[in-house]
């Protein structure tokens, strides 16, 4: 067979100029995305620089909306494209939007009841993008996996109806989380494990009211953990077998053991609402780990606090109370200030910054530091109850309602 001829160094010099021109017309391979709950690290916190913490007085560009139906799930985002779920007519939809113009690019509806006993109901778990698959659970036990550019059904089980396992009273709230070829959920006692390609149950733990957080990986002691909840304790697992490493009893007025843990090298923060509070755990060798403090400084409900600089960033209180935005030292569990303007909203982190969203709908940017809570930009983009984690992902950040009202907020550095 006849070889081609090398490239001469100018080619060479030409073929490198250009690839460099398209790096830059289309910067990185989306690093900033936000491909699952609590976004790449787990933890709430991204590692974006790039955006705008400074906004006009008349408020940053509002590039989309979009309606997706009632129910409080978050967004994932990946290569360009934006995830989410809401209720609308006792169908949930899976929604895929184009990240940067809101275009819809596939939706997958299924029946499945409003469920609003107590609450608005709708959808409460977040959408989890593995590769090129899209995974999701409905509040009723609908497990499906999709072709993440398609929408096509790849896998879907009722493992609800399948196990009969016993449905918590607000559904299975938590979302999926993938690791390595499986994924793990919240269902059951000390939660479920599927295969990740096929469905397939790997194990499942005992029939016993599930919390309602999503399941944690943790590198501890030089093995993989999960962390987990039921309605009456957290507990650390082992993620391929089930095998229960050690819990923590933490009883929690309806079984809402909500917030994600908080890790931070060999220690844990738990926290819950209804008064409980929280407390910061050290595992040890024995079943039950090591209490280093606990009070109720801080007492998150739904949505776990984001830990910055050596200090927890949360919300205070339940929804039917005046919640507050608070700064708790993560060694200590002393306070450090309380903002009552946010309400019962939620936050993530980016770059030493939090991104608040208001119980209201008002979309605050504040630097993460214990002296006092000092907005540098602050604008209202949405109205009615604003629940809901706000996402930033490659200079955009995406806020919902309840009623399933999407805004796409601009904090691009500069416009593209």
């Amino acid at each position: 067979m006849r070889q081609k001829p090398p490239l001469s160094s100018s080619l060479r010099s030409a073929v490198a100029i250009a690839l460099a021109g398209l790096a830059v017309l289309h910067p990185t391979a989306w690093a900033d995305d936000w491909p699952q709950w609590r976004g790449p690290n787990h933890n709430g916190i991204s590692n974006e620089k790039h955006w705008r913490d400074h906004w006009p007085p008349d408020g940053p560009p509002i590039l989309w909306k979009a309606n997706v139906g009632t129910g409080f799930s978050s967004f994932a985002v990946a290569r360009g494209r934006i995830y989410t779920m809401g209720n609308s007519e006792n169908r949930d939809t899976v929604f895929c939007f184009d990240a940067a113009t809101g275009k819809e690019i596939w939706t997958h509806s299924y029946s499945a009841d409003l469920g609003d006993k107590y609450f608005d109901g709708g959808t409460t778990g977040t959408p989890i993008v593995e590769g090129d698959r899209v995974y999701t659970l409905s509040r009723w036990g609908d497990v499906f996996c999709r072709d993440a550019a398609t929408g096509a059904v790849i896998w879907t089980r009722n493992i609800q109806k399948e196990t009969r396992v016993r449905l918590p009273t607000w559904g299975f709230s938590g979302s999926p989380m993938v690791f390595e070829n499986l994924l793990l959920l919240s269902v059951g006692e000390a939660g479920m494990a599927l295969d990740k390609g096929t469905g397939k149950t790997v194990w499942q733990s005992a029939n016993k009211e599930a919390g309602y957080s999503t399941p944690l990986p943790w590198q501890h002691g030089g093995k993989w953990l999960a962390l987990v909840s039921s309605g009456q304790a957290y507990l650390a697992i082992e993620p391929h077998t089930g095998m229960e490493q050690w819990r923590m009893r933490w009883v929690t007025e309806y079984g809402v053991n909500a917030a994600d843990p908080i890790i931070d090298g060999d220690r844990v923060f738990i926290s819950t609402g209804y008064g409980k509070g929280g407390a910061l755990l050290k595992p040890d060798a024995g079943p039950e780990p090591s209490v280093l403090w606990k009070n109720k400084n801080l007492r998150t409900q739904r949505n776990a606090a984001v830990l910055v600089g050596g200090h927890l960033f949360g919300v205070d209180g339940d929804t039917d109370e005046k919640a507050a935005l608070k700064c708790v030292d993560f060694a200590t569990g002393e306070v450090n200030w309380s903002e009552p303007a946010v309400g019962s909203g939620a936050l993530m982190a980016a770059d030493g910054k939090l991104i608040v969203l208001g119980d209201r709908g008002e979309l605050v940017v504040a630097p993460a530091t214990p002296e006092s809570f000092k907005p540098t930009a602050r604008a209202q983009v949405l109205g009615g109850k604003c629940w809901t984690v706000p996402v930033l992902a490659n200079g955009l950040i995406w806020c919902r309602n309840s009623r399933g009202d999407v805004v796409c907020v601009d904090a691009r550095a500069q416009t593209q």
